[in-house]
């Protein structure tokens, strides 16, 4: 079961973060993910544009690693 944070995620500013999430949560949805979204009469037909929705509504959780921390692990 995924963790869901306490505080709800400020909106996403950058739009290369924001398709970069989008784009994942469109992967998930295409493999078999439950929408978040409870507004069915208007719900968009493409994953893609469900999750770009979705991200818009800050239904989706996501993690943004510390630059530093990840080029230490990719070094070791």
């Amino acid at each position: 079961m995924p963790v869901v944070p306490a505080e709800p995620l400020p909106p996403i500013q950058s739009r290369f973060l924001f398709v970069d999430v989008a784009a994942l949560r469109a992967k998930q949805l295409r493999r078999g993910a439950r929408v978040r979204i409870d507004d069915i009469e208007h719900l968009p037909k493409k994953a893609e544009r469900v999750a770009m929705e979705e991200v818009r509504r800050g239904l989706v959780y996501y993690n943004v690693l510390d630059p530093r921390l990840a080029r230490a692990e990719c070094e070791s």
